[in-house]
């Protein structure tokens, strides 16, 4: 009869309306209206290591008859992107400082994935794979992590002295760049406390406190204490410094040395006095375990503990332990050499 509700028809009214129900009540996402070209990485944090060969997967489901991808990176605390590479599916052009070691997987003609070679500590962070097809853009974002570690770092003359572009080139300067918050909290898990207030990558300023006390900001539950943002050229804190692997080697001279004469032994193993942030790779990279205090390249005397003691430094934890900033006059310690390999 006309006007009557046959059963196939309402299986088909009804079909779609159970498919939606059926979506949401397993927290699928709602199908996509139109054409999906880029697939959804499995992944979306890739792990490396400095020095090693990262893959950035992108990958297109489909071929628009004509597009570009555009990979980029996402520049941390700015509001801007730095171009790496653009390709039409056939050729490829490289940008920006990045672009000299990056290029594309090709491992089949839909693989737009991006093999970054020589991996530095300041290639962390976030990027975007971008399909431009002129009618509608598509994109993925990932992120590279690098294993390494957070150290706290301060200069000779004290505690908050650096603005945050001087607690940048300090980092530099000590074979680390500034630590990202989520490097700093991955630090806290690992044990890192320190209530000295530093600045990080993304211009905040925070601190980690695992065990609460008066003269660590009060009482209060764990975590990272943070001041939030602060004036870069203005206000002065110390600097929480990232570092990864290295490509070379820390070893320990023993003696008894002034700083100069520190150098000269280095030197004479083919090698250089070693930085901050060198010690502290070996230390939590290769096990170097040290109970004596050596001369590093900023005149700071320090010595790495892996398996804590009594007679070595007297603090239950291991760590890279600092007798400050003696006289470089002083000929009292051996030195931590680096030589690369």
């Amino acid at each position: 009869m006309p006007g009557q509700l046959t059963l196939p028809r309402f299986c088909s009214f009804l079909l779609p309306w159970v498919l939606a129900i059926s979506h949401r009540a397993l927290g699928d996402p709602a199908p996509y209206p139109g054409p999906h070209y880029l697939l959804p990485p499995i992944h979306e944090v890739i792990h490396s290591r400095r020095g090693a060969t990262a893959i950035l997967p992108c990958i297109l489901g489909a071929s628009p008859p004509s597009y570009k991808v555009r990979w980029s990176k996402v520049e941390p605390g700015e509001l801007r992107e730095t171009p790496i590479l653009v390709t039409n599916g056939l050729q490829a052009r490289g940008y920006g400082p990045l672009g000299g070691r990056a290029r594309l997987r090709r491992g089949h003609r839909l693989d737009a994935s991006l093999v970054l070679a020589d991996v530095r500590l300041e290639d962390e962070g976030r990027y975007r794979c971008e399909l431009i097809n002129g009618v509608e853009d598509e994109s993925v974002a990932l992120s590279l992590r690098l294993e390494g570690v957070v150290f706290p770092y301060q200069p000779s003359r004290g505690r908050y002295q650096f603005n945050y572009f001087e607690a940048k080139r300090a980092c530099e300067e000590q074979d680390g760049r500034l630590a990202t918050y989520g490097q700093l909290y991955q630090a806290w898990t690992e044990g890192l406390d320190w209530c000295n207030a530093g600045w990080l990558l993304e211009g905040s300023v925070r601190y980690p406190v695992l065990t609460a006390r008066a003269q660590c900001g009060g009482p209060g539950r764990p975590g990272i204490r943070s001041y939030g943002p602060r004036d870069r050229m203005r206000d002065r804190y110390d600097a929480f410094c990232f570092t990864s692997v290295l490509a070379g080697q820390v070893f320990f001279v023993p003696g008894r040395l002034t700083l100069l004469e520190a150098h000269a032994a280095c030197q004479r193993r083919g090698a250089m006095v070693a930085k901050v942030g060198h010690l502290y790779a070996a230390w939590k990279f290769s096990g170097l375990d040290q109970c004596d205090g050596g001369w590093l390249a900023d005149g700071s005397v320090r010595f790495p503990i892996t398996t804590p003691r009594p007679r070595c430094g007297g603090l239950p934890d291991p760590g890279v332990r600092s007798f400050g900033f003696p006289r470089p006059q002083k000929a009292a310690y051996g030195t931590y050499c680096y030589a690369e390999t």
